[in-house]
């Protein structure tokens, strides 16, 4: 079982909204490229996506606080 700390996602993170977006947008590019690629794979693009976060491969640009 894959087990996530959340504390560690958010650290230096504004919001965990902007954490969720930034989750389900990369996993749903993942599952396209998949898809497109023919990829068969047991791993969950979401669980996929989470780890790309946790090693800093990819990072969530939040708006500032005025753009809001």
């Amino acid at each position: 079982m894959h087990r996530v700390d959340v504390d560690e996602l958010f650290a230096g993170k504004q919001s965990k909204y902007a954490l969720v977006v930034g989750v389900s947008k990369r996993a749903r590019q993942i599952t396209q490229t998949f898809e497109e690629e023919g990829v068969v794979t047991e791993d969950k693009p979401v669980l996929l996506a989470i780890d790309e976060i946790k090693s800093h491969s990819i990072n969530i640009i939040e708006p500032d606080e005025d753009e809001l």
